[in-house]
C-alpha cells in the first residue's frame, strides 16, 4: 500500500529556517542592489571607452566585454573569491575581517565580508558588460546632431556623454536595462557557491536542517519570483520613458478602430503619440 504525500510547510516557515529564509531574501536583495549599483558605474566607464574615438580605448572595452560576456559567472566567481581576493593588501582583508558597526544589516546581512564583497564585485563587472552593450544600443538610437549641437556649445567629450547622452541612452534602452537589472537578482544565486548566505544558500542549510527539501526549494522559488516580479514593476514604473514617446489610454474609439482594421488603428496611435 502506497502511502500518501504529506508536506510539512511549517518546518520551513517557522522557526530557525524562517529566521534563515528572512536572511537568505535581505541578503539577496542587499547583494543585488550592490551589484545593480556597481554594474551601473562600471557599464558608463566602459561605453565611455567603447564609443570614444581613442582606438586603444576602444579596444580594451571590446576586449573586456569579450572576456566577461564569454566566461561563466561561476568561474568568475571563483576566481574573485579563491584568487584575486588573496592577492589583496593584507591590511585590507584584517580590516574586512573586524567588527564594524556598519558591517551588518538589519535582517542579519553581513556585508564586511569576503563572500559579500567577492559576490557584489562579480555581479557588478558581469552585470556591467551587458548593461554597457544595452547601453550603446540606447545610445545608437539618439540622434547625430545631439552630440554635435553638444560639441558646439563648447562641452567635453565627457561632459557630452554625462549630460547629453546617457539620459537619452538610458530611456532608449531602459526595458532590457531592467531585464539585466533582474538578471543580477537571479545570478546572485550563484554566490551559494562561495558561501554567501543568500536565498539558496538558506534553502539548502534548511533541507540539511530537516530534510524538507521540497518545501524549501519550493519556497525559495517563489521568493525569487516575487523578487522579480516587484523589481520589475517598481523600475518599469519608475523608469524613464524615450523621448518623445507620449503614453494616452486607450478610448472606446480606439477599440471599435481596432476591431475593425488593426494596422490603421495602430498607425493613427503611433501618429498621435508623435
Amino acid at each position: 500500500m502506497v502511502s500518501a504525500v504529506t508536506f510539512d510547510w511549517a518546518g520551513v516557515l517557522s522557526g530557525p529556517p524562517l529566521q534563515w529564509l528572512v536572511t537568505g531574501v535581505a541578503t539577496t536583495v542587499a547583494v543585488s542592489v550592490a551589484g545593480a549599483i556597481g554594474a551601473s558605474v562600471l557599464a558608463v566607464v566602459i561605453v565611455g571607452l567603447r564609443i570614444s574615438r581613442f582606438l586603444p580605448a576602444e579596444g580594451l572595452a571590446v576586449g573586456i566585454i569579450a572576456l566577461f560576456r564569454n566566461s561563466p559567472l561561476l568561474v568568475q566567481f571563483f576566481f574573485w573569491y579563491f584568487a584575486a581576493y588573496s592577492l589583496l593588501p593584507q591590511g585590507f582583508r584584517d580590516w574586512v575581517n573586524e567588527d564594524h558597526v556598519w558591517g551588518t544589516l538589519p535582517g542579519g546581512v553581513i556585508i564586511a565580508s569576503p563572500e559579500f564583497i567577492c559576490a557584489a564585485w562579480g555581479l557588478a563587472i558581469f552585470g556591467a558588460v551587458f548593461l554597457a552593450e544595452e547601453l550603446r544600443a540606447g545610445l545608437a538610437a539618439v540622434p547625430r546632431g545631439q552630440r554635435e549641437a553638444a560639441e558646439a556649445q563648447g562641452l567635453s567629450g565627457v561632459q557630452v556623454l554625462i549630460a547629453v547622452l546617457l539620459p537619452q541612452g538610458f530611456a532608449n534602452a531602459w526595458q532590457p536595462i531592467v531585464g539585466q537589472y533582474l538578471n543580477i537578482m537571479k545570478l546572485s544565486s550563484l554566490a551559494t557557491a562561495i558561501g554567501l548566505s543568500e536565498i539558496t544558500y538558506e534553502v539548502r542549510q534548511i533541507e540539511s536542517y530537516n530534510a524538507h527539501a521540497f518545501e524549501a526549494f519550493a519556497v525559495g522559488t517563489l521568493l525569487y519570483l516575487s523578487l522579480g516580479l516587484i523589481i520589475g514593476f517598481v523600475l518599469t514604473r519608475l523608469g524613464p520613458s524615450p523621448a518623445g514617446a507620449v503614453h494616452r489610454r486607450p478610448t472606446p474609439q480606439d477599440a471599435a478602430d481596432e476591431a475593425i482594421d488593426p494596422e490603421t488603428a495602430l498607425v493613427a496611435r503611433e501618429a498621435g503619440h508623435g
